[in-house]
């Protein structure tokens, strides 16, 4: 045997090409979760803290939540409103240990003090020219000490060799020839004469005489101050590893997530059938070629959206399908189809009109004048609006639509609709889902500033001809806007009703934030604001799907009800 090598000389192991440690998801929250300790691994590999992190597919915010956690700065993306919904949820309630900073540095782009790991190998001990001293003057010291142990050795009389290794028989017959290691042959089958360095016992046996017992223990003294120095010679040459896996942790520091925002960034507003009024768009950059059944035009993206609307229907609250009798194109008109209603219905047929949005875009307020108006005109009795997103601008006309014959329905289309041949249609494909208007409540105190209360949101049911009201239970997130410019919605208190996802974050920070003002972030209360330069409040709900709708209220001086 050349070389032994010791767990303690590198008590690591280094990863190959093939993880079979790493497992799927458990209890997972998206339906394509990646385990975090995969990601985990990709990020430390490839980065260094505070570099960013970009993942396109962001699904449940795995690869942002594990880009926090290790100190990495990162811009996660998705077409999914749910997706984005559970990345906010999982990054907000989240909770991390705080890493010692390298150098007294700042923030995690200084790095982190790691903890460090000896790599010790055969080069160092074989090639080590200081190790020679060493081994010189401890020669003669262990040869003294080995002969007074030779000498003892000669006071073993016959009887306590027989004692002897009748405890090695013994222990062989009760244990078997595997229990019996080279420590038990050194202790228990002593030689005549003497020893050899690398026959002398590791330990003593009570049967011993005590001037062999003695003798034993003071060559191993000897012995081992000899290999301290030999150790401590090897380790001040060797190299160390750093475990970049393994940050130092500060204890008793607790870290959440920093800021982020969540934006959505929308194409220029456009229409089906009308040229862009906004200009100076990039030029379209090359790709790989479309499939030849996506659509390459309105008509073509047209004609798909009205043959799943006459497939699917539409589906309201509790489940309840709403399917069409009859969908046709509506040609040279701002509406795109029309067609009838009359299952369930207790009121009889209902003509209804269907206005979609971009095929890559909001539904504007443009569009929303525009449809309203023809509706109006055409005296239709339902008017839906199908879009994969519809800006607030829009919402807000449609709320203050001042004509009731004609009841709007803002229907949400599932993104990957536009994912051609991958989209799988089946009964519950839920392709076109309505989504309603925020109930809120407003109040005045008596230092004139102005709280809302919301209270959940109301969705027309035109299956049951009733208004159905979720409750704010059923909300996931709200958010206020103090000073609604009529366009561009910006959060100034933000609220997630969901105590259940902030249990243990509250609990971890007991000790650091007030109760009540904790208690009060996942409530459905506002705080109080006063009234602002345009003197309306917007109040934007995301429901579970991750859908959201706006309302907007007037701050006209008058206590007013959403």
């Amino acid at each position: 045997m050349g070389y032994v090598l010791l767990h303690s000389d590198y008590p690591v192991s280094e990863l190959t090409d093939t993880w079979d440690d790493v497992g799927g998801v458990k209890d997972k929250l998206y339906v394509v979760q990646t385990p975090a300790k995969m990601i985990k691994r990709c990020i430390l590999m490839t980065t260094d803290p505070g570099d960013l992190v970009l993942d396109p597919t962001c699904g449940g915010g795995t690869t942002a939540y594990v880009a926090e956690q290790w100190g990495r700065r990162w811009i996660t993306i998705d077409t999914s409103r749910v997706a984005i919904a559970l990345a906010r949820q999982s990054l907000l309630t989240a909770k991390y240990d705080y890493y010692e900073l390298a150098d007294g540095g700042t923030s995690p782009g200084d790095g982190f003090v790691y903890k460090p790991v000896l790599h010790i190998t055969l080069r160092h001990i074989a090639q080590n020219q200081a190790l020679d001293p060493i081994f010189e003057r401890w020669e003669p010291v262990l040869a003294e000490k080995l002969a007074g142990l030779d000498a003892a050795l000669r006071q073993v009389t016959p009887d306590i060799r027989t004692r002897l290794q009748t405890k090695l028989v013994e222990k062989e017959r009760t244990q078997g020839k595997r229990a019996i290691t080279d420590v038990d042959r050194r202790r228990w089958l002593l030689p005549k004469d003497k020893w050899e360095e690398w026959e002398v016992p590791f330990d003593t046996d009570p049967d011993w005489p005590q001037a062999l017992q003695d003798g034993l223990n003071d060559y191993r003294q000897a012995w081992r101050r000899k290999m301290d120095e030999v150790n401590d010679t090897v380790t001040a040459s060797a190299p160390h590893e750093t475990l970049v896996d393994q940050p130092r942790v500060v204890r008793n520091v607790l870290r959440v997530s920093g800021p982020f925002t969540v934006e959505g960034v929308q194409p220029a507003e456009e229409t089906l059938d009308l040229e862009s009024p906004i200009g100076g768009e990039p030029e379209e950059l090359e790709t790989f070629p479309a499939p030849a059944d996506e659509p390459a035009n309105a008509e073509a993206y047209l004609e798909k959206m009205i043959r799943l609307l006459r497939e699917d229907g539409v589906r309201f609250p509790n489940n309840r399908v709403q399917k069409f009798e009859s969908l046709e194109p509506l040609p040279h008109s701002v509406l795109q189809a029309e067609g009838v209603w009359t299952n369930g219905l207790p009121d009889g047929t209902r003509r209804v009109a269907v206005a979609f949005g971009p095929q890559y875009g909001p539904i504007t307020a443009k569009q929303v004048e525009e449809c309203l108006r023809e509706a109006y005109r055409r005296a239709y009795d339902d008017l839906i609006f199908a879009g994969f997103t519809i800006d607030g601008a829009a919402q807000a006309i449609i709320q203050e639509d001042p004509n009731p014959k004609v009841r709007c329905h803002l229907a949400h289309i599932r993104p990957d609709v536009n994912m051609g041949d991958l989209l799988k249609t089946t009964p519950s494909s839920q392709l076109f889902t309505v989504f309603g208007l925020p109930r809120v409540k407003l109040e005045r105190s008596q230092e004139g500033e102005w709280v809302v209360e919301m209270e959940g949101v109301d969705i027309y049911d035109p299956v049951t001809n009733t208004t159905q009201a979720t409750g704010a239970d059923k909300v996931a997130a709200w958010f206020l806007d103090g000073d609604y410019d009529g366009r561009t919605f910006c959060i100034s208190q933000a609220f997630f009703p969901d105590s259940t996802a902030w249990n243990r974050l509250a609990r971890a920070l007991k000790s650091v934030v007030d109760p009540e003002r904790f208690a009060a972030f996942s409530g459905t209360r506002s705080l109080p604001f006063p009234t602002g330069e345009h003197k309306r409040a917007a109040v934007k709900v995301i429901g579970p799907r991750g859908n959201d709708v706006m309302r907007v209220l007037r701050l006209d001086g008058e206590v007013t009800y959403g």
